[in-house]
């Protein structure tokens, strides 16, 4: 078994969400009890804005929302010179496909994150944050809303905050089920009740974002690790991951494992670590066939990759991204043409349809590869799976074109004869239901 390092913080020992759909959250009193919100206090008496901002470079923590840009760096955009008011917008929009990180901070750790989001808005100078959150998440706004009460209620939220002269105040804004509003752009304009469609950049949000002013978005992972970060010191922190890929983070591995569930370990653990040591292995030991490292956006890889860090710069090498840190694990059983199918379905559902290229490319992808699965497929097909992503990648003004490409361009990579002999044979060659996941 993996020997963990220290003992889970954002968790606290927590593994899924299995057994118990809606867990007790940690509420004020419990929270304060432990020592809540006492980092928060050490912040507003002892440092300045810039210290914290140093604080959090110095960590090396990047963001866990997927691009993983480092933290720190993106709060030094902000415009030194600007007298309009700066916003903080926590992302919460979890909707990935097999990403579920988010949602055990946000239900049993509300007050962590809040003690985040207000270290974070002190540093870069916000008095007001939005805490967007996805909208299937019913049970997960009503903990966030009443956390927020008990924080003013508490002297934590208002104009001063636990004492001092620093004002702070949070809302909650819920999406509508659209994937494309994870993208932070489109958030700004969800939130300003403006269809969710992404911008064209520049101008980036932390010189025009939310209504105009200065923003800066991070994802919930993310200002949740600000806490033990100013609480135990940058080098603690980076200490637990790699040179590039500072501390730990929350995996969600989901598919043909024993323990499907979040596991929250340092950035240093290989993907074989984490679906044999942490998730119990392969359910009912059968032969790994493919992973999806980050989430449905990012390439698949192969058994062969097993011994890859699961870092930033470790996933990258192996050729794929480490994204939302969505490991979805495939054992033999599962074709692949299904699974890229499947995908691309979704990718062409949740286009926004503002750009031609992934509006028309996500559709015909999705409609050759349905021909494919069942048995229609023609020789010609593999060359417009392979030309067709040629005409959407870098195309866009975000990024789900090139995600939607993802799963079609790196299926035909690794797994080229299985998407040949659905067109020999004019048919799926595999039996079901290799599609009853866990």
């Amino acid at each position: 078994m993996l020997d963990l390092p220290y003992k889970p913080v954002l968790l606290d020992g927590v593994v899924d969400l299995a057994d118990n759909p809606t867990p007790d959250a940690e509420w004020f009193d419990a929270y304060r009890q432990r020592g809540g919100y006492r980092t928060l206090e050490k912040v507003l008496r002892t440092m300045t804005p810039a210290e914290v901002v140093e604080c959090v470079k110095a960590s090396g923590l990047r963001g866990r929302g997927g691009a993983g840009f480092p933290t720190g760096v993106k709060w030094g955009f902000l415009p030194r010179d600007s007298r309009l008011p700066v916003y903080l917008v926590c992302n919460g929009d979890e909707s990935e496909p097999g990403t579920c990180k988010d949602r055990p901070i946000l239900e049993q750790r509300p007050h962590l994150l809040l003690e985040g989001i207000a270290i974070s808005a002190y540093a870069i100078g916000s008095h007001t944050a939005f805490l967007y959150i996805r909208g299937e998440y019913f049970h997960a706004i009503e903990v966030m809303n009443r956390a927020i009460e008990e924080a003013r209620g508490g002297g934590v939220l208002g104009l001063h905050v636990l004492g001092t002269d620093y004002a702070l105040d949070v809302v909650v804004h819920s999406g509508a089920g659209a994937y494309i509003c994870g993208e932070e752009s489109a958030m700004l304009n969800s939130i300003e009740g403006r269809v969710g469609w992404p911008r064209l950049r520049p101008p980036f949000p932390a010189q025009k974002g939310l209504y105009g002013c200065p923003t800066i978005i991070n994802n919930v992972e993310t200002l949740a690790k600000v806490v033990p970060i100013l609480e135990r010191g940058p080098e603690w922190f980076r200490s637990l991951g790699t040179e590039k890929s500072g501390g730990f983070r929350i995996y969600s591995v989901s598919g043909h494992v024993k323990r499907p569930g979040n596991y929250e370990a340092p950035m240093r653990i290989t993907l074989r670590q984490l679906i044999y040591d942490l998730a119990g292995g392969i359910r009912g030991d059968r032969p790994l066939k493919a992973v999806i490292p980050g989430g449905s956006s990012v390439p698949i890889l192969t058994a062969d990759h097993l011994d890859t860090q699961m870092s930033f710069e470790g996933v990258e090498e192996a050729g794929s991204l480490l994204g939302s840190a969505a490991t979805i694990v495939f054992d033999d059983t599962v074709c692949m043409v299904w699974a890229a199918r499947n995908m691309a379905q979704f990718y062409r559902h949740e286009s926004c349809g503002q750009c031609t290229p992934c509006r028309q490319g996500t559709a015909w992808l999705y409609k050759i590869l349905d021909r494919i699965e069942n048995g229609r497929g023609r020789p010609e097909d593999l060359d417009l799976l392979e030309d067709i992503p040629r005409k959407i990648e870098g195309r866009c003004v975000c990024a789900l074109g090139d995600a939607a490409c993802a799963a079609v361009k790196s299926g035909l990579q690794h797994f080229r004869r299985e998407f040949e002999q659905h067109i020999e044979l004019g048919r799926c060659p595999f039996e079901k239901p290799y599609t009853q996941f866990v």
